[in-house]
């Protein structure tokens, strides 16, 4: 079944990564001495296939050490490509160091640096394509993982939901088990009761079980670890909490009693903290430079505008819920509903000016001051006044939770079309998505796409 597929999977996987990295020094060495131009061979081309297989088998180890060899079904390719860039930067990046304590100044660094561009950038391409290979076949009916299902409540419904949406996942449901019947269309098949599990798994032999069980069932949780193990079968188990999980959950060891945190984030690492801030810090000092003469004239049309002042500041509530005062080029007219009336297009309240500059987004540009300050981060979930923080945190499940990381001129639910009058509860799930599955590269995502759409994205902002 899928099992004895995957082990061959991974082996093609492996064999073809190691075919394309063997072969692609002699083509770097190739290019490097006689395509381009300055090029003279201090060391033979037999030296550098020695060289070539050692650092074939360093980079596979590598791979494998960091998870690149195991089932990818359900992992996203944003996320297995930075992995791949980056264990083979630091392979190279050990190599040199290596070479550098040696006093080895033979071996061409340019040729090296052609290898690992040309081989990642392959290896990038190949596991695109198997993607895409993969996906199909899936989307066909081949190459599908068969699961049990435990349970009849929303946690099971769920689950098959979602693998039936994502078919390019190839997870097939042959049934479900539950001491009551699932109630609804498209109902999978019912194979029958707890008591039945030990003879169900022997029959239909899954690839795994999938434990959706509600809290009256909960009980059952030592019956259906050992039915699975008896059968040898995997088992993973949908928390009875889930809806108040972070999707990566956080396990701490005490003395051998295991602890799971259920709201950690990538965030709350200090080296991740840095490294985001120090790109906040010199993102927005670089916006500042280049964006200098065109607030100078925001400013200069506002005032001409209408009488108050250039600035419109704002309380909004930020970072672990403190209040900071977001800047923004004033858009309207002073008025005495600023602070607990959302803008709309045809807001009355603006000036013609201002409307140009939300138009253009040109009314953000004063945020980069804040992300210097610290208040605000380049990207993230947008920040509210406080009115409607103590309004939404009664009315939207994990509305708060937004506020554990630092605000953002432009977030994941922007980019997707999540501003203005749109459904608050999404936004609050696309903010939530965004904070468990931080990354660097995630940031850069987002604001390209920001930057490519024109978006500053904030008409739902008021002043």
């Amino acid at each position: 079944m899928i099992k004895e597929n995957q082990k061959l999977l991974n082996w093609i996987n492996v064999a073809s990564d190691g075919f394309v990295l063997f072969l692609t020094l002699p083509v770097a060495f190739w290019l490097r001495f006689y395509v381009l131009p300055g090029g003279i061979i201090t060391v033979p081309l037999s030296q550098y296939i020695l060289l070539d297989i050692g650092l074939t088998a360093l980079l596979l180890f590598t791979y494998a050490a960091v998870g690149m060899y195991q089932s990818f079904r359900a992992i996203p390719l944003r996320k297995e490509l930075p992995r791949l860039w980056l264990a083979s930067v630091l392979d190279m990046a050990v190599l040199l160091s290596l070479m550098f304590l040696q006093h080895d100044e033979h071996f061409s660094r340019a040729t090296l640096g052609i290898f690992l561009l040309l081989g990642v950038g392959l290896l990038s391409c190949k596991r695109i394509i198997l993607r895409t290979a993969l996906r199909s076949f899936r989307e066909k009916g081949y190459n599908q993982k068969h699961v049990v299902i435990l349970g009849s409540g929303r946690p099971a419904w769920n689950y098959l939901r979602t693998i039936r949406k994502a078919k390019d996942l190839g997870y097939h449901a042959i049934g479900y088990v539950s001491s009551q019947r699932m109630e609804g269309p498209n109902t999978p098949r019912y194979l029958g009761g707890f008591e039945d599990l030990d003879g169900i798994l022997e029959k239909h032999r899954p690839d795994e079980v999938v434990s959706a069980v509600g809290l009256e069932d909960y009980h059952r949780t030592p019956q259906i670890i050992s039915a699975c193990e008896k059968t040898g079968t995997k088992l993973s188990i949908i928390p009875i909490y889930v809806e108040y999980m972070t999707a990566t959950p956080h396990f701490d060891d005490l003395c051998g009693i295991p602890l799971m945190n259920i709201r950690r984030i990538p965030l709350d690492n200090l080296a991740n903290a840095f490294c985001k801030r120090a790109m906040d810090i010199v993102g927005s000092l670089l916006l500042i430079a280049l964006t200098s003469p065109v607030m100078l004239v925001c400013a200069i049309g506002v005032r001409l505008s209408s009488p108050g002042p250039i600035i419109f500041k704002q309380v909004r509530v930020g970072l672990n819920k403190e209040n900071f005062y977001m800047y923004k080029f004033r858009s309207m007219r002073v008025n005495d509903e600023q602070d607990t009336h959302w803008s709309s297009n045809q807001d009355s309240r603006k000036t013609k000016f201002g409307a140009l500059l939300r138009k253009c987004s040109l009314d953000e540009f004063p945020q980069f001051f804040n992300v210097l300050k610290g208040d605000m981060s380049l990207v993230g979930p947008r920040p509210e006044i406080p009115f409607y923080v103590d309004q939404f945190k009664e009315e939207i499940p994990l509305y708060m939770v937004k506020h554990q990381v630092r605000p953002g001129i432009t977030g994941w639910a922007q980019v997707n079309g999540l501003r203005g009058d749109t459904s608050i509860k999404a936004r609050i799930e696309h903010d939530i998505y965004y904070i468990e599955h931080w990354s660097l590269l995630f940031d850069l995502q987002i604001l390209l796409r920001t930057v490519f759409r024109g978006k500053f994205l904030n008409s739902e902002d008021m002043g």
